[in-house]
């Protein structure tokens, strides 16, 4: 009797071509991190020149020492977004769930919606291990982390229940399109996805961010009308100059400017109010004024909206396809399972752009410190910038490729030196 043999099916190959980016992305994300750890601690013991007066040796090392927990912390989490990907994927974990939840909802809307959420709150579960490491464990050790874990958990349910509120609405009308409206359906839900994210950044600032801080008026007089004649004088007006509660959670500081028309508003930390002298408020919140008049905000919402309709043509284009499915472990091919899928794994295929993004966002940092140094001072803006990398431990000396990659600032001493640079030309 002649031996029994099996023949293995062959993998198809949209599989191998998932494996394939899959393990490249992962393998430069972990050299990435690895040469920034090395460069950090080769430049651990030397404050750089530009900022060897304003920073000592021991703050430069707390930083170094905090930059490189951080990436530490990084690495376990690339390889945590690696085993979870081929769990859902390649593991069968989105059919498992598929086949779950037929059962008692059926093939319709609910069904989809029960396993995009049932995927999420999975994947965000077993993060949760690591974000509550960086926050009680590194970000406690080097003196940041202000946060209880009756704070933390709360924010989590805010969250949860923010999600819910307003995710489940627009998930279940994007698979309701993605299921009426023909072949056309990636228009319809790219016009339905720019009205909620406009709808989110009005109300934002008013509705959404109180739930988690409090916000007061700025009540400094001398500073509030140094303020309103800087606003004046850039064109800008704003619902109000107001102060977070930041400390709370952080002893970090920051500023920015949010929402969209008449909800604009002003906000500052009140760790950094603490921190830096009137001057220097003026000069960084002359940077942040920087990115409204050259427009950052309207173009990088623009860029958004662009590689969102790119991105939903093209989840057209896959959803019909079968070897989508089978390639990624599979086998029901439906609206919600394509969705998913492309949410799942796009990420493995797009991470060589980000640098374009990186350097799209430091391109707008370097103008808005332009603006800065015009309608305010560029003294006064450097003088912050290096109390805010003290304070915040933020590396002076990272990787460059590290930097090429993930960075949406300039490193310091760049951003410093364009500074210096702007004010010998005035």
């Amino acid at each position: 009797m002649p031996p029994i043999t099996r023949h293995l099916a062959p993998m198809p190959i949209f599989t191998l071509i998932f494996i394939f980016a899959l393990l490249a992305t992962t393998a430069i994300r972990l050299w990435l991190a690895q040469r920034h750890l090395r460069h950090i601690l080769l430049h651990r013991n030397a404050v750089p020149l530009d900022f060897a007066q304003q920073i000592s040796l021991e703050s430069h090392r707390k930083a170094a020492d905090y930059s490189s927990a951080k990436t530490r912390l990084d690495i376990l989490h690339i390889l945590l977004d690696v085993a979870v990907l081929l769990a859902f994927t390649l593991g069968g974990g989105i059919q498992l769930l598929a086949d779950f939840w037929q059962g008692p909802l059926g093939a319709g809307l609910w069904r989809g919606v029960a396993l995009i959420v049932s995927v999420l709150v999975i994947a965000s579960l077993l993060e949760l291990p690591l974000g509550m490491y960086r926050t009680f464990v590194i970000d406690a050790r080097f003196g940041f982390n202000k946060m209880t874990l009756g704070l933390f958990l709360r924010d989590l349910l805010k969250q949860a229940l923010i999600g819910v509120a307003l995710g489940v609405p627009m998930l279940l009308g994007v698979l309701w399109l993605m299921g009426q409206m023909g072949p056309y359906w990636w228009l319809y839900v790219w016009l339905a996805w720019i009205a909620f994210n406009l709808l989110i950044l009005m109300f934002y600032p008013t509705v959404i961010a109180p739930l988690f801080n409090k916000f007061t008026p700025l009540e400094d007089q001398a500073l509030a009308t140094r303020i309103e004649a800087l606003l004046q004088k850039c064109g800008f007006k704003s619902q109000g100059l107001f102060v977070m509660d930041g400390s709370k959670r952080t002893s970090q500081g920051n500023a920015y400017f949010s929402g969209l028309g008449a909800s604009k508003r002003i906000v500052f930390f009140d760790t950094l109010l603490s921190r830096l002298n009137h001057d220097e408020i003026e000069a960084v919140l002359a940077h942040e004024l920087g990115h409204f008049k050259r427009r950052h905000v309207i173009k990088r919402i623009l860029s958004m909206f662009a590689l969102s309709l790119a991105g939903l043509w093209l989840l057209g284009w896959l959803m019909p396809q079968s070897w989508f499915y089978q390639g990624l472990g599979v086998s029901s091919q439906s609206s919600d399972t394509a969705l998913l899928l492309f949410l799942l794994v796009s990420p493995a295929f797009i991470f060589l752009l980000h640098p374009l993004s990186s350097l799209y966002s430091r391109k707008h940092e370097f103008e808005a410190d332009r603006y800065a140094a015009e309608n305010a001072s560029g003294e006064h803006l450097i003088h912050a910038l290096v109390k805010l990398y003290n304070d915040n431990a933020a590396t002076l000396t990272p990787d460059p490729l590290h930097s090429l990659f993930y960075d949406s600032h300039p490193a310091a001493g760049q951003r410093v030196a364009h500074l210096r640079s702007l004010m010998t030309k005035n």
